[in-house]
Parts: structure tokens; sequence; C-alpha cells
């Protein structure tokens, strides 16, 4: 595959030292569990977000910990309930009569990682409060607009929906994560060796942060410039296209969700060690950026949108070199 890209590799250093880095600390935490944290360390590198999606008590809320602790800046969690209003995520005018002014008192979103926990039991309403935070880096109060810390990443949790007390996560929320993985049960030498003390909460203590904002954000416009050729830009579309016009799909993936898809590809390449894009990139990430995204016409669980998206990836030609 002809590329034509001249930037010095030296350019990728710190990406992909960085990726290296995050990849070892966060499975050192979650343990036996190597492609959740290839997935997050992907969707932090890209610049977007992560949905960890699974049953209570497989380590959804480690992760998301861990990836905070190993991101190093502002770290802020929400503990979504039904009653938590939009305004507790976004912040408050509050006016002081001492000196006749409106004083903004800014809420847990303005943080580098904000961590969202169990987000589908907050109502639709509190869930829309999200959508300018996590597209334009930014929030709205009382019509003043005020721009969030940079880099900005939001991981949330969600219990699956037949789960008591849940909301189902609207299209536009879901469109603006860039990935969702499961976790699953670990296996049965991983859990003895959690037993044992191995890993979880006594690693996630002892984990330092692995980089702080600057160079995390640096990392990440690193990553955005990694070279993609037309011919995979054009296999991206063909993907995404398929997705549309398929029978079993009534909405498929949006342009945004072609982009997100390019930028976790990038990412994959860094932490694969390489300063350009292959199909294969594109391909192994389709699944877990697409899935969730798709509404098909008879509603059934995110496995079966899995599985028709690996249906259309056998369909659509993959370009060689």
């Amino acid at each position: 595959m002809m590329r034509t890209d001249t930037r010095p590799q030296a350019d990728l250093s710190l990406a992909h030292r960085l990726a290296g880095t995050l990849r070892t600390g966060l499975a050192d935490v979650l343990r036996g569990k190597p492609e959740p944290v290839r997935l997050a360390v992907i969707a932090l590198l890209s610049g977007g977000h992560l949905l960890v999606d699974d049953v209570p008590g497989v380590g959804k809320t480690l992760l998301a910990k861990a990836m905070a602790r190993a991101a190093g800046g502002s770290f802020r969690r929400i503990q979504s309930t039904p009653d938590l209003l939009p305004s507790e995520l976004t912040g408050v005018s509050v006016f002081h009569l001492a000196g006749n002014e409106w004083e903004f008192r800014p809420g847990p979103l303005f943080a580098n990682v904000v961590l969202v926990d169990e987000l589908n039991r907050a109502t639709p309403r509190t869930q829309s409060a999200l959508l300018e935070a996590m597209e334009e880096r930014q929030v709205t109060v009382d019509g003043v607009t005020r721009p969030l810390p940079q880099p900005f990443f939001l991981v949330a949790t969600q219990n699956p929906f037949e789960t008591a007390g849940t909301f189902p996560l609207v299209e536009g929320q879901l469109d603006r994560f860039t990935i969702v993985t499961e976790i699953g049960p670990p296996d049965a030498g991983t859990e003895r060796e959690l037993l044992l003390g191995a890993g979880g909460e006594s690693a996630l203590d002892a984990l330092e942060p692995l980089t702080d904002p600057a160079e995390l954000a640096f990392a990440i416009a690193s990553v955005r410039a990694v070279f993609c050729s037309p011919e995979v830009a054009d296999y991206t579309v063909a993907i995404a296209n398929a997705t549309r016009v398929h029978g079993d799909i009534s909405m498929g993936a949006s342009p945004r969700a072609s982009l997100a898809l390019l930028h976790a590809a990038q990412a994959h390449a860094v932490l694969e060690g390489r300063d350009y894009v292959v199909p294969d990139d594109i391909a192994r990430l389709t699944t877990p950026v697409f899935a969730h995204r798709l509404v098909l016409r008879d509603p059934g669980r995110l496995a079966d949108a899995r599985a028709l998206v690996h249906t259309i990836l056998t369909s659509v030609p993959m370009p060689r070199p």
C-alpha cells in the first residue's frame, strides 16, 4: 500500500510509548482481560469516549477508575440515579447578594476524566446533558458556553437493559461513544489470583499516574496525524454504506461513526507500533465502534448488532497492498 506522508517517525514516539505503558498499567489492574484493556486504550488515545456495558460485579467501574488514575489530571465521578438532575452534571449559576452578581459553580463534567457510573440509571433528560459535552467539549448553562478542560475523556458504565431501574440510552447518546466493550467474568485462574490479592482494587491503589493532561493531549494530536491511504478510507466508507442499506437495519452508521472508526484505527496502529493505518485496523475495530450505533428493524440485544456487523464485514472486499 503506497504511503505519501513525510512526517518523521519521532512525531509518534511519545504516543507509541504511552500506548504501551497504558496497556501494561491497566492490564495489571484488570487481569486476564486483554481485549477490554486494548479497546480502552484505543478509546482514550483516539480522543473519543468509552462505554463499558456488562452485568454488575465484573470490573466495569474498576477499569474506569484505573483509566482515570493512569491518565492523570483532574478526575470526577458521577453516580447515576433516577433523581439525578442535568444541573448536577453541568453546574449552576448562584446569585451573590453581597456582590450583586452571578457566580458559576462548575459541575463534575469540568474534569479531564469523568466517570459516569451506571449511566442508564439516569433519566433520558439527564443523559442529554452529556451530549454537548461529549461532542463539542463544552457546556452551555444559562446561555453562556464554557469550554471543558482538555483533554476531556468520558468513560461510562451501564448495566444490561433488562436490569431493574434502567433507562435505554438514546441513539444520539450512543453515537457519541467511540467504543462499547464488555468485560465478562474472569476465567478460573484469574479469579483465583483476585481472591489471593493479585490485581483488582489492591493493584488500583498502587497504580500511579502514567501521563498528564499536556502529554496526553499531545499524544492524541499525534494519533490523529497517523497516515491513512485513500484505499483504507474508501474501505471504511464502504462498510458504513453497507450498514445503511442492509435490510435488517433501520438506521446504519452515521458519518460520525465513520470518523470515529478512522480515529480508533489510527490509535490501534499506534498501539501496534505503526505510523500508518492498514485495512486490518479498520476490520478489527468495526464491531466495537459500529455495533452499538445501529438501530435494528427487529429490536435485539447488542450481540445481535455485533453479529450483523460481522456479516457485513465479510461481504465488503478488503483492499490489499
